[in-house]
């Protein structure tokens, strides 16, 4: 099997400060060779010169809704029946291209409709689909009468859509054995309203032997659960059942961060979408709230994330992607707001995207350039360590390798 040799590159190898001229080896999948002292070119190897440009690992989206297109915080009609399946899932098939050419070689599940999660990772691994390594999600599972529970009450709903609804452990314990079968590998649920839903951040239905439950089940067959929530009580209580993500997390306080860091919680902020709908010219919505109070979470969080980073909390990226305010594609300006208006380190933002995201991801030496990782490598225009903005422009990801195969180049852009 031939070798990708990349050569006269700045180096970003997820965790350190770039290092210039500098030569990545890629044989087998994996990351052979960092700096090699000596190394003889054979005449099949691949070599690519990446004067001007820096080598880094692929980032991972945290936060992913592969079936939205243009979703709207009213959810009319219900979520996940907008649409045929078969058209979401073309959808969906278009939505990881955009990812992989924008140079994310993962995607973690956080709500999806029709069990297409699943299908598309056999898709993706099976080249059927051009996308990056998918982590399936499941339907979100709540109860009754919580933010997303929409359907009229008058007609049975005989379609699941992206919900499950679930009243009692035991119905949480099956939604969750039975999301599993279908394929999903991260539970979504829902701890709180608020961040964008129809209820406040103060509601919360589901109970704790609910929830204590749905972990239970999730973490006894391996797999991992993801909770939607927006106050500290709540954020809280996920600390104490096990909950393993924490999706946009509005309430964050030192006393939260601490427990984080000792669980080893992923934390997913998500303030993108929020940060646009403050600084738009009308920041007032039915749903998520008036321009003062978007304004006070948003800065909440961004006063927090410092703390956060200090205290060793592991954060990713993501965010509701697909929505009416930020369509599939603009992820790498996610990146830029963390940096230009919560003042991360461009580094340490970059950490969050790969070393963070690969630990996300669950598998062993993902988001790392060095010897032995998986070769999910990016070659980018410039240099995202001093100027994070070069992310945000698809059209300065020159190379996008995932598990050592070039699935993106220039001029497939």
């Amino acid at each position: 099997m031939s070798r990708i040799i990349l050569t006269h590159a700045n180096l970003l190898d997820g965790e350190h400060p770039a290092k210039p001229d500098s030569t990545v080896v890629i044989e087998e999948g994996r990351i052979s060779g960092v700096d090699p002292v000596l190394i003889e070119q054979a005449a099949d190897d691949q070599v690519i010169d990446c004067t001007g440009r820096s080598v880094m690992p692929g980032m991972v989206q945290g936060h992913y809704h592969s079936t939205y297109r243009g979703v709207t915080a009213q959810l009319t009609p219900p979520l996940g029946l907008e649409n045929p399946p078969a058209y979401q899932a073309y959808v969906a098939a278009e939505n990881v291209r955009i990812a992989l050419v924008c140079g994310f070689t993962s995607v973690v599940g956080a709500n999806e409709a029709w069990d297409i999660d699943p299908s598309l990772a056999r898709a993706v691994e099976e080249r059927l689909v051009l996308g990056p390594r998918v982590v399936a999600g499941s339907r979100e599972l709540i109860t009754s009468a919580d933010s997303n529970d929409i359907v009229p009450w008058w007609y049975e709903a005989r379609a699941l859509g992206g919900v499950r609804i679930c009243n009692g452990p035991d119905e949480f314990r099956r939604a969750v054995r039975e999301e599993v079968k279908r394929g999903a590998e991260i539970i979504k649920m829902f701890a709180t309203g608020g961040h964008g839903v129809r209820l406040s951040s103060d509601t919360s239905s589901i109970t704790r032997s609910e929830f204590q439950a749905a972990v239970e089940a999730a973490h006894s067959l391996g797999k991992r659960v993801r909770a939607h929530v927006a106050s500290k009580r709540a954020i809280m209580t996920c600390l104490e059942v096990g909950v393993d993500v924490l999706d946009h997390a509005d309430g964050l306080d030192e006393e939260c961060l601490r427990a984080c860091a000792e669980a080893g919680t992923i934390v997913i902020p998500s303030l993108f979408s929020h940060y646009l709908l403050v600084n738009s010219a009308d920041a007032t919505d039915p749903v998520l709230g008036t321009s003062s109070e978007l304004a006070r979470n948003l800065k909440s969080m961004i006063d927090v994330l410092p703390t956060a980073v200090e205290a060793g909390v592991r954060v990713c990226l993501g965010d509701d992607y697909g929505s009416f305010l930020i369509p599939h594609g603009e992820y790498g300006r996610e990146l830029q707001v963390y940096v230009e208006a919560a003042s991360i380190p461009a580094l340490e933002v970059l950490r969050w995207a790969t070393v963070n995201g690969g630990a996300l991801v669950g598998l062993d030496n993902l988001g790392r350039i060095e010897e032995g990782a998986i070769a999910d490598v990016l070659v980018v225009q410039g240099d995202p360590s001093t100027d994070i903005s070069v992310l945000a422009d698809r059209r300065n990801i020159h190379v996008v390798i995932s598990n050592g195969e070039v699935l993106v180049s220039q001029d497939t852009i």
